[in-house]
Parts: structure tokens; sequence; C-alpha cells
């Protein structure tokens, strides 16, 4: 399975940056294009190891729940 890097744009907007067999590759190529982002853009770059490319942006753009034990009046 390929290791897949997204820029996770406004509007949860998924742009394919492309797609690694390796993780020491894929991280590399992550870290050097997270060092170019600008902070005041919103945008962040997400790594994923899917299936394929549609696995990986479904994964990429569900919803998670929250977690009730880690929220509220406890902390």
């Amino acid at each position: 399975m390929p290791y897949y890097v997204f820029r996770l744009g406004m509007f949860k907007v998924l742009e394919k940056q492309g797609e690694w067999a390796s993780f020491k590759e894929a991280r590399a190529h992550v870290n050097e294009l997270r060092k170019t982002l600008d902070p005041k853009s919103g945008d962040r770059y997400k790594m994923i190891f899917a299936e394929n490319e549609i696995v990986a942006q479904d994964t990429l753009s569900a919803e998670r729940e929250l977690d009730k034990t880690l929220s509220g009046d406890d902390w």
C-alpha cells in the first residue's frame, strides 16, 4: 500500500501532492512541503497510508466523532 500526501485547503478541499511506496520518502516530501507553507493560509499537509487514493481521500474527509471521555468539565 502506498503513502499519499494531500494538501488540505480551505473548506476541506483535498489536493493530491503525490504518492510514495516508502514511508521515508513520503515523510521527507511532506516535511519539505510544510516548510514552505504560509501559516496564515490555513492550509495543511497530511500524509496517509491507504489502499488507494479514493480510500485515502475518504478517510481524510470523514468527520471524526468526539471522544466524550476527553471533553467536558473534567479537565
